[in-house]
């Protein structure tokens, strides 16, 4: 308890700073004024990635990891079933390293799929849960975290500190990355944006955020890195395939349905991208 006030207070220290920051009126530099922009940039980002590192050392996605290894290996579905028989792309029931070499391609379904869309075919196929159940509510709230989501945190788990190696070798998994690159470019809606528009060029920040350019791949991986994520803002744990659709909602396009072919594609075009960075495992987010 005293470790976790401990962290609250430095939470809250560090967020008191940003808002400072954000209020402060803009001074008069001396000339170049342009040249003392990008100190000021790197000093916010030096700081909210000390903020991050405190949150991290007390991060309670690891709950949700244990309630995940738990429904690996101890739950049961139809005829004494496990999920020591779902084939995560390395073989039934391997998980160590099977997150970040997705999405890929899988024979017995003629698919490519993200991590999220194979760990729950593979509890409805194994453990008997229902894919309409699934989708009545595919993502965490503050009143539930769905057993599927903790699932993810555990298999991500086990890839943490291994580079990200998305394949590229069947057609598939060649052409979901091409339909990816295409979406991730593709411009629509209200306000004519695309993901591109906020992540397609250096130097772009919201407020005090970074934003990464995801065609880069040192910068690319800052879209991979730390999801599945716990969210200290609500309270729960939250999966790439929402941030996905949440993106979605923030450009004001219609959001996709659970699970579609556009996300993994999407996700196999950003992932693909990082491709040789060091996935460090589920993260924490604001």
């Amino acid at each position: 308890m005293k470790q976790r006030l401990s962290t609250l207070m430095v939470a809250a220290v560090m967020t008191a700073s940003f808002a400072a920051h954000a209020q402060q009126p803009a001074k008069k530099a001396p000339p170049p004024a342009k040249a003392a922009a990008p100190a000021k940039k790197e000093g916010i980002t030096a700081e909210f990635e000390k903020f991050r590192e405190v949150l991290e050392e007390d991060n309670p996605a690891e709950l949700f990891e244990a309630k995940g290894e738990d429904i690996w290996k101890n739950k049961k579905g139809p005829g004494g079933a496990t999920m020591a028989q779902c084939d995560l792309g390395l073989g039934a029931g391997v998980v160590k390293g099977a997150y970040v070499q997705m999405p890929r391609w899988f024979a017995d379904v003629g698919q490519v799929m993200d991590a999220e869309r194979r760990i729950v075919h593979c509890m409805v196929k194994y453990l008997g849960y229902k894919e309409e159940d699934i989708r009545k509510q595919p993502f965490s709230n503050d009143q539930r975290t769905p057993d599927h989501v903790s699932v993810i945190t555990y298999v991500a788990a086990q890839s943490r500190n291994l580079k990200i190696a998305a394949p590229q070798k069947h057609a598939k998994e060649i052409e979901a990355y091409r339909i990816g690159k295409e979406i991730f470019a593709y411009r629509a809606g209200p306000y004519d944006f695309s993901c591109a528009t906020c992540h397609g060029d250096d130097g772009k920040r919201i407020r005090t955020q970074d934003l990464p350019n995801l065609r880069k791949p040192a910068e690319a991986v800052k879209a991979y890195q730390g999801w599945p994520g716990y969210r200290m803002t609500g309270g729960f744990m939250l999966t790439q395939q929402w941030r996905m659709n949440d993106c979605f909602r923030q450009q004001r396009f219609p959001e996709p349905t659970y699970l579609s072919d556009s996300i993994t594609a999407l996700l196999a075009y950003m992932t693909v991208t990082a491709n040789g960075q060091v996935y460090k495992g589920p993260g924490i987010k604001r």
